[in-house]
């Protein structure tokens, strides 16, 4: 399941890549840096709450709503899912895109030809 840094590192990095920003823009608009973003989500680090706060409202959310999200819900229900998550996100960007594109390719014959 993960530590409790890493299950928050992973909601924050699950909420910034949907936005589809870098860690440096996150960093930018809450007034932190792109090195502790990082560790944050690799759940190298512990945050506090005021952090947390400044996280959440640079990503229009409250905290509350990083503790209470059904995607997350839907994940863990999902253990396999939620586990192989958990682990793309431990690794750098480029790691994480080269497993994508593998899956992609193995579960969608027709991708390569989208684009």
């Amino acid at each position: 399941m993960g530590t409790f840094a890493e299950q928050i590192g992973a909601k924050i990095r699950i909420h910034r890549v949907a936005k589809n920003w870098t860690q440096e823009q996150l960093a930018e608009l809450s007034g932190t840096t792109a090195s502790y973003i990082g560790q944050l989500e690799r759940g190298e680090k512990d945050v506090r709450i005021s952090t947390l706060e400044k996280i959440a409202h640079a990503l229009d959310m409250s905290v509350n709503d990083l503790f209470d999200d059904e995607l997350e819900g839907f994940l863990r229900k999902q253990q396999w899912a939620w586990e192989s998550m958990l682990l793309l996100l431990k690794h750098p960007g480029k790691k994480q895109y080269q497993a994508y594109r593998i899956l992609r390719e193995l579960l969608d014959p027709s991708w390569p030809e989208q684009g």
